[in-house]
């Protein structure tokens, strides 16, 4: 059990802190943000699950309990394999921080949950107020694109059953047709991939443990690297040009060229979109997805390896 313990600690460390930092240098993201995105999600599993097993081993070896319920389908050689007999007292110390750290990462997803969930129901309450008389008979606010009168060209998504397009009439004088096929091909694209799942993760992930370079680099790669996979799926059906057309219109007077750092973002998806990225081929593309979706596998074998090794 030691060693288990002390290979998911290296795993999950390695996991957590210098990969996500090479990661965030990497430029290959930027060309492929699913593919991005994808890697990002396998090294948080990896961690996390490295954390649940190793509280499962630990548990196991503090109480009696845990350890008869969790090894009996197992042979008596698998349970004296993983040496649970004895626990050290520094294993019962881990057990406890690991608990406290899923007691807490349960709290926190909850309470984004609940929080998400409370600004979605003030959102469709304004919208509901701001949304424009419509004929007797159709439902205000319940179709698949709203529309709202407003000066400020704008557009956005938001979630729910079934997510919901707001566009505004300032959006629909500025934007030729092409470009608001682009827009609304980029929120829909937010809302096919559920993105806001994602999002709600990484925002909970980096709340919760804010001192963790992996949670928090999680967090600002998702909400960058969702943007970049939206603006892919408007490009590939409206084209790069019209595209960044409708960005820089939708977005003119946010100042979307300018140096703040809160523009920084749309700064940078403009010239990618005027100037698209070399993009990785079949076979990079192919063995980068493998070897992450492999990399969560790493915590299943430690935990399993004595296991497997003491069956006849």
């Amino acid at each position: 059990m030691t060693v288990c313990l002390l290979l998911l600690s290296v795993v999950a460390v390695t996991a957590a802190v210098p990969v996500p930092r090479a990661l965030t240098r990497a430029k290959w993201p930027e060309r492929e943000p699913v593919v991005g995105l994808w890697v990002w999600q396998c090294l948080v599993a990896t961690v996390l699950l490295c954390c649940l097993t190793a509280l499962a081993l630990g548990a196991a070896a503090v109480f009696g309990t845990v350890r008869a319920q969790l090894f009996a389908p197992a042979p008596p050689a698998v349970t004296a394999a993983y040496d649970l007999s004895s626990a050290p007292l520094w294993a019962s110390a881990l057990t406890l921080l690991l608990a406290c750290g899923a007691a807490w990462t349960t709290a926190m997803l909850g309470r984004e949950l609940v929080e998400a969930r409370r600004r979605r129901s003030r959102a469709r309450a304004q919208l509901r107020e701001r949304a424009p008389e419509l004929p007797a008979g159709l439902p205000a606010g319940r179709g698949p694109l709203l529309v709202l009168e407003d000066e400020y060209p704008d557009a956005w998504w938001m979630p729910g059953s079934p997510p919901q397009l707001i566009v505004t009439t300032g959006a629909l004088q500025r934007l030729t047709d092409h470009q608001l096929d682009a827009v609304l091909t980029h929120e829909r694209g937010h809302a096919r991939a559920r993105h806001d799942w994602l999002l709600h993760l990484s925002t909970a992930l980096a709340t919760g443990f804010p001192r963790i370079p992996l949670f928090a680099h999680f967090c600002d790669q998702t909400h960058r690297l969702v943007e970049l996979a939206a603006d892919d799926t408007a490009s590939r059906r409206c084209g790069h040009l019209t595209t960044a057309l409708a960005l820089i219109e939708l977005n003119q007077h946010r100042g979307v060229l300018s140096c703040a750092s809160s523009h920084r973002l749309l700064g940078e998806r403009v010239d990618r979109l005027l100037e698209p990225p070399p993009r990785l081929d079949r076979h990079h593309r192919a063995l980068t997805t493998t070897v992450a979706a492999l990399v969560p596998l790493l915590p299943l074998l430690i935990t399993f390896a004595p296991g497997l090794t003491a069956l006849p």
